[in-house]
Formats: C-alpha cells, structure tokens, sequence
C-alpha cells in the first residue's frame, strides 16, 4: 500500500513538487529555463516546486517543458474497462444447439 495515501493535500503538493524539482534536475535543466520554456514566472515554478500551491495550468506547462507528458497519463490515467465489471456480466453461451425441432411429416 501507498504511503502517499496517509498524506495531507498539502504533504502530497510538497511531494509532487520533490518529484518535479528531481526531475528537472535530472533533465539537467535550471529553474529559469524550465521557466521560460513552460512560459510562466520563475517564482510561479519555485512555488510548485516547494508545494506552496500552484495551478493546475502550471503544472501542465511545467510537464510539457519537461517533456513528461506521461505525466498526466499517471495523474489521471484513461479509463478502461472495469476488470470487475467482466466478471460480473453473464458469459456468453460457447456454444449454440440446435433446438430440438419435430421431424418433418411427408
């Protein structure tokens, strides 16, 4: 079980923005450039970074600068069939028989 799920928004903003900053780290990339290129404030990029509140906007645009797309695919995956929900519907017959059908009367 995720120990992220004991959290407080505010401990889960402070995460998210540890992970944000690593990443752009690992990406080699300054706060300033990451700025410029996300096309918001440095002071807006610290904010999130330090989970002080942000946008939901700036955050996009802090993903697309780092190129972390995937990023929102792990925020808020597509939803797919409910495995559960196959489970819960009736199979479908494999196999189709003949009705037994009187013989025809010449």
């Amino acid at each position: 079980m995720s120990t992220l799920l004991f959290n407080t928004p505010e401990e889960l903003q402070t995460v998210l923005g540890e992970r944000l900053r690593r990443l752009r780290l690992n990406r080699n990339l300054d706060q300033r450039t990451t700025a410029e290129k996300a096309g918001i404030s440095e002071k807006a990029l610290r904010n999130l970074e330090c989970g002080h509140g942000s946008t939901v906007e700036t955050l996009m645009r802090v993903l697309k600068a780092l190129e972390y797309l995937q990023g929102i695919e792990m925020l808020a995956p597509e939803i797919s069939i409910n495995p559960l929900d196959l489970l819960r519907q009736s199979k479908a017959p494999q196999r189709v028989r003949r009705s037994a059908k009187p013989p025809k009367e010449s």
